[in-house]
C-alpha cells in the first residue's frame, strides 16, 4: 500500500457531515459540554490576562525598587503596596490551573460516554445485520471498529479537539496582545513560526502515513501470530516450524521499521523546532533589549511579551500534528458511521405468528436464492419433513448444505418461494420465535469464558442442576466432566483448551439435550469424536430424535441410511431425493457417491 493509499485511510471523505453527526451523539452530553466551554472561555481568558496584569505588577514592582534604592531605604512590600496585586497575581494563576483541570476531567467524561453510547450503538447493530455481513467482511476490520478506531475518537477529544480550541483561542488573543506592545517583536516571531509551522506540516504529514503502515503491520503481525498459534500442532506436524518462525520475524522486521519511522518523525521535529524558537527569543531579546534601553518598552512589558511568546509557539508548531490527529479521529468516526449505516435485517413482523404445540412439520415451497441477485444459487426448492422423521442433507463441498439449513434458521432471506414450519411461514415469525424451536450441533464447536455447567445451560439458562447433569449423562459427557478438578464448576475459557475436540462437542450435544427443543439440525455433530462414543451418542441421539422432526447434513453415508428422505444437492438444487434404498436403485448420483465410499 503506498503513501497516498494510506493517507486516505486517515483522512474522513465527508468531514463536515462526519463531524455533524459526532456532534448530534453528544446530545446527552450538552450540560457538560457547555460547562467544557465555559471553563475553556474563562482559561483563555485568563491566559491571555495574566501576562499583561503581570506587567502591570512587574513594572511597580520594579519602581519600587528603583525608588527605595534611589532613596537609601530598605524596599517592603505591604497589602497596600504591591502585596494585593501579588495576591491577586497569585489567584489568578490558581484559577487557571483550576479551570484547565476542570475543563480536561468533564472533557474526559463526555469523551468516554460518547464511547460508551457509540460502542453500545455497534454492538446492538451486530446483532441486527444479516449473516451476509460477517461473510463480506474480515472479523480483524470490524473489530478495529469497535476497538481502534473508537479509543483513537476519545483519545483525540480529550487531548486534541480540547487542545485544538485553548490553542486557537490562546494564540489568537495573545498575538493581539503582541502587536499591540511590539509590531517589530511580533513580527520576527512569527517568521520563525513560519519557517516551524512549514517545517511541521511537512513532517506531520509523512508522519500520518507512517502512523497509518505502522497500524497496517500491526494487523498483519498480529493476524500471523493468531494464526500460527491456532494452528501450531499441524506447523509442528508437518515441520514448518522455521519456515513460520522466519514469516513471524519478518512480519516483526517490517513493524520494526514502521514504528522506527513514525517515532523517527515524531521525536526528530521537536528539538528542531525547539531551536527555532531559542533563535527567535535570541532575536526578541536583542531588540527588546534596546527597546528597553529607548524606554520604548518597560521591564514589565518585556517579560509579558515572552510569556505570550511561550504560549503561542507551541501551538503554532503543533497545528499540523494536531489537525491530522484530527483527520484521523474523523476518519475512525466515518468507517464507525458506515458500520451504523450497513443494511440491517428485515424487520421482524410487528404482529408475529407464535407455535403454540410445534409438530415439527418442515416444508420449502419453491424457494429461490442467491448471496448476490446477478448469481442465483437456488432457483427452485421444494421438499417437505413431516413431524418426526429424520431428513438427510448430502453433497460435495459447496453444494449448498449449509446454506439450506441457514435459510430454514432466517439467517439468510429467501429470494423467493416460501419456507413453513407447521404450516406458518417462517417470514411472518419473530426470529427469535422461530428459532426457538430448533436446537443445532455443528462441526465447528463454540464455548465460551464460563463453568461447564453454565456452557450447557446456554440455551436453556435457568435449568436446574439435576437438568444439566440429566443433559450430560444423555450426551455421555458425564464421565469426563466429573474427571475434571471442579466438575460441572471447572472455568473454561474460550478456546477450551483443557478439553479435546471430541469433549468440547460432547458439551455442545449436551446442550442441545438440555434445551430439549422439537426441531434439530446436526451438522456432522459426531465428527471430532472416536468411533466408540460415537456409537454410544448414535444410541443417545436416536433417542432424542425420536418424535422430533431432524435435519442431518453428513459426509459419511454410512450414519444416514435410515433417513426417511435423503436430499442430494449439487451446485444449490436438490437432483435426488428418497430414502436409502430407492435412491441406490435409481443408480444416480447418491449411488455412486455411496458406493464411492464402500467400493
Amino acid at each position: 500500500m503506498n503513501e497516498q493509499e494510506l493517507l486516505q485511510q486517515e483522512v474522513p471523505q465527508h468531514a463536515r457531515r462526519t463531524a455533524a453527526r459526532l456532534f448530534a451523539q453528544l446530545k446527552g452530553q450538552r450540560v457538560r459540554l457547555a460547562i467544557v466551554v465555559v471553563s475553556i472561555v474563562c482559561y483563555v481568558a485568563l491566559s491571555i490576562w495574566n501576562p499583561m496584569y503581570s506587567a502591570i505588577v512587574v513594572d511597580r514592582l520594579w519602581e519600587s525598587l528603583q525608588a527605595a534604592w534611589a532613596a537609601g531605604t530598605p524596599f517592603s512590600i505591604t497589602w497596600d503596596h504591591l502585596g494585593a496585586e501579588l495576591v491577586q497575581l497569585t489567584a489568578q494563576y490558581l484559577f487557571t490551573w483550576l479551570f484547565y483541570y476542570f475543563q480536561v476531567f468533564l472533557m474526559a467524561s463526555v469523551a468516554e460516554s460518547l464511547v460508551l453510547s457509540l460502542r453500545t450503538q455497534v454492538a446492538r447493530k451486530l446483532h441486527r445485520l444479516p449473516l451476509r455481513f460477517f461473510d463480506q467482511n474480515k472479523a480483524g476490520e470490524i473489530l478495529s471498529r469497535v476497538t481502534s478506531d473508537l479509543d483513537k475518537i476519545s483519545e483525540t477529544l480529550q487531548t486534541g479537539l480540547l487542545k485544538m480550541v485553548v490553542a486557537i483561542g490562546t494564540t489568537i488573543g495573545s498575538l493581539a496582545v503582541m502587536f499591540y506592545y511590539s509590531l517589530p517583536l511580533t513580527a520576527i516571531f512569527l517568521v520563525f513560526m513560519g519557517i516551524s509551522m512549514l517545517i511541521t506540516r511537512s513532517v506531520a504529514r509523512r508522519n500520518l502515513a507512517c502512523a497509518a503502515q505502522r497500524q497496517e503491520t500491526v494487523g498483519n503481525l498480529t493476524g500471523i501470530v493468531e494464526e500460527y498459534y491456532n494452528g501450531r500442532n499441524v506447523i509442528r506436524a508437518y515441520n514448518h516450524e522455521a519456515e513460520s518462525i522466519q514469516q513471524v520475524v519478518e512480519a516483526a522486521e517490517r513493524n520494526r521499521i514502521a514504528n522506527q519511522k513514525a517515532d523517527f518523525l515524531t521525536n526528530c521535529v521537536n528539538p528542531l523546532i525547539r531551536l527555532l524558537t531559542r533563535f527567535s527569543q535570541v532575536f526578541i531579546a536583542i531588540v527588546a533589549g534596546q527597546a528597553m534601553l529607548s524606554g520604548a518598552m518597560t521591564v514589565g512589558v518585556v517579560q509579558a511579551f515572552f510569556q505570550y511568546v511561550g504560549q503561542t509557539a507551541e501551538p503554532l508548531t503543533e497545528a499540523s500534528y494536531m489537525i491530522n490527529a484530527l483527520q484521523s479521529a474523523l476518519a475512525s468516526a466515518e468507517r464507525t458511521f458506515q458500520l451504523l449505516d450497513e443494511e440491517e435485517e428485515r424487520p421482524d413482523p410487528a404482529h408475529p405468528a407464535q407455535l403454540d404445540r410445534p409438530r415439527g412439520e418442515v416444508a420449502f415451497r419453491h424457494v429461490r436464492f442467491g448471496y448476490t441477485p446477478d448469481r442465483p444459487l437456488m432457483k427452485d426448492i421444494s421438499f417437505t419433513a413431516r413431524p418426526g422423521q429424520k431428513i438427510a442433507v448430502v453433497g460435495s463441498t459447496g453444494a449448498g448444505k449449509t446454506t439450506l439449513i441457514n435459510l430454514l434458521m432466517r439467517f439468510y432471506e429467501i429470494d423467493g418461494g416460501a419456507i413453513t414450519v407447521d404450516g406458518v411461514n417462517t417470514g411472518a415469525m419473530s426470529r427469535g420465535g422461530l428459532r426457538k424451536n430448533f436446537g443445532m450441533v455443528l462441526q465447528d464447536t463454540w464455548l465460551f469464558g464460563g463453568t461447564v455447567a453454565e456452557n450447557i445451560a446456554y440455551g436453556k439458562p435457568d435449568a436446574t442442576r439435576e437438568e444439566i447433569v440429566a443433559a450430560a449423562k444423555a450426551a455421555k459427557a458425564d464421565y469426563f466432566i466429573r474427571t475434571m478438578p471442579q466438575g460441572y464448576d471447572t472455568m473454561l475459557d474460550n478456546e477450551a483448551a483443557n478439553l479435546s475436540a471430541g469433549q468440547r462437542q460432547l458439551l455442545t450435544i449436551a446442550r442441545v439435550f438440555l434445551c430439549d427443543p422439537p426441531i434439530l439440525i446436526l451438522d456432522e455433530a459426531t465428527s471430532s469424536v472416536d468411533t466408540r462414543t460415537e456409537v454410544e451418542i448414535g444410541k443417545a441421539m436416536e433417542q432424542l430424535m425420536r418424535g422430533r422432526t431432524s435435519f442431518v447434513i453428513a459426509h459419511r453415508l454410512s450414519t444416514i441410511r435410515d433417513a426417511d428422505t435423503i436430499l442430494f444437492m449439487a451446485h444449490g438444487d436438490i437432483i435426488e431425493q428418497g430414502n436409502h434404498r430407492t435412491l441406490l436403485a435409481q443408480g444416480g448420483a447418491y449411488a455412486a457417491l455411496y458406493y464411492s465410499q464402500f467400493a
